[in-house]
């Protein structure tokens, strides 16, 4: 160690090389889908809970289209959770057919509160649940989403996440590469983990969880990430969140990158907030029991805090050459070919991705500005790290009036991807 800063940016270098070859290889067990035996029979009972704070724009469509799930309606019950609402959400949701509560407390705002509080209701009613399963008031379902939980309970698993797509990608360039990024996050990390046997994570709706896991654990999750942070906590527990591809929910993305921005900075503040807390945990039980998922586990949890340390190792390489600052070990660990044909993956993977989900033209074009999209989180983890600790909940407004069947005819108009609308047998 002959420079100066060989004692910082050394152990930078080993940790950019792991987290970079990590994330490759990952990548292509998220290109393919194991063939899967299903239970096709309707057996498990759900309570539908949605979590509602203003939402008369666009709650009435939610709850029709849930009333018309490819699911007997006899083992299903749609709740809505009005947390502080000040519009005729709870009126609307009633009038819709949809058993309403509503909740008022101006101390604990946000949606961990308001599930943690319907969550002690549910288990305390006559009628008992096999499962709840979680969505946003904004969201549109996939008629089969119910039978795919259902088949998956039957199989044993206790918290399952399903498909995040988007029912507006096609509005704006800010919705088109939100929905880009959720496709890629889908397919090469979610399915990713699933076919590899490791965890994946709750993404705060289209999320199934076992009554008898939440009852053992309870909920606890009041966090501004609070899907994260459950899923780490049940991860500690020996639980793993596993996914369910063809349990498919579209959600509203944001229209304007003010928007986007700050939800974005808020899930990063959460994001640092429960890395602080579960790191220590995971890594420590991790090694006492020899258990790669609770490892693999640090490594989600550590995603933001790489990509800021790639961000200054990256400031720091431009001035390398002319003061040599550190030793440079890259490419003597990795060849430059290797690195080359990483640096297309980076590429490469979002075009395999968007081939796969036989994306319409419009996302390819959205594909040009994704970078814009992709960069902008280097600043927003610099915030989200900065007010880590701070919990002040921020509600995206949701204005996105449309109905599954506007979503199908889009489809067959060809504005939306093929993919999860031929698993509907659309």
């Amino acid at each position: 160690m002959n420079h100066i800063f060989d004692y910082i940016m050394i152990p930078i270098q080993l940790i950019i090389i792991f987290f970079t070859l990590y994330y490759f290889i990952l990548a292509f067990f998220g290109l393919w889908r194991r063939k899967e035996n299903k239970i096709l029979i309707p057996e498990k009972t759900f309570a539908v809970i949605v979590a509602a704070h203003n939402e008369e724009n666009v709650i009435v469509q939610l709850i029709e289209n849930l009333h018309v799930l490819n699911y007997p309606r006899e083992l299903y019950d749609i709740f809505v959770v009005a947390d502080n609402c000040t519009d005729s959400t709870a009126q609307l949701s009633r009038k819709a057919g949809a058993i309403v509560h509503e909740r008022f407390n101006d101390e604990d705002k946000g949606k961990g509160y308001a599930m943690e509080w319907m969550f002690a209701k549910l288990f305390r009613m006559k009628r008992k649940y096999a499962a709840v399963v979680i969505f946003d008031a904004d969201n549109l379902v996939h008629p089969n989403f119910l039978l795919e939980m259902n088949n998956r309970l039957c199989k044993g698993e206790q918290v399952i996440q399903g498909y995040l797509d988007a029912k507006n990608p096609n509005d704006t360039w800010v919705s088109g590469t939100f929905a880009i990024s959720f496709w890629l996050i889908n397919h090469i990390w979610h399915l990713a983990k699933y076919n590899l046997g490791l965890s994946s994570a709750l993404g705060g709706t289209g999320m199934c969880i076992s009554t008898k896991v939440l009852q053992e654990f309870g909920w606890g999750a009041t966090c501004l990430t609070e899907d994260l942070e459950f899923t780490m906590k049940v991860l500690l527990k020996g639980i793993r969140t596993t996914w369910a591809h063809e349990a498919i929910v579209y959600d509203e993305k944001p229209l304007t990158f003010k928007q986007s921005w700050n939800q974005r900075r808020r899930w990063s503040q959460g994001h640092f907030d429960v890395a602080g807390r579960y790191i220590p945990q995971l890594l420590y039980q991790g090694i006492k029991r020899h258990d790669w998922r609770l490892l693999d586990g640090v490594l989600q949890l550590l995603q933001n805090h790489f990509l800021l340390m790639s961000t200054f190792f990256v400031i720091m390489s431009y001035f390398n050459p002319m003061f040599h600052l550190y030793t440079d070990i890259l490419v003597t660990i990795i060849p430059y070919q290797v690195w080359s044909i990483i640096a297309v993956g980076q590429y490469a993977f979002p075009i395999l991705v968007l081939a796969i989900i036989r994306a319409r033209p419009k996302s390819w074009l959205y594909l040009i500005v994704y970078p814009v999209f992709v960069y902008s989180q280097i600043p927003i983890s610099m915030l989200g790290f900065l007010h880590r600790k701070e919990r002040v909940w921020s509600h995206t407004q949701h204005t996105r009036s449309i109905s599954y069947q506007e979503v199908v005819l889009a489809a067959e108009s060809e504005e939306f991807p093929k993919e999860n609308f031929q698993i509907a047998g659309k």
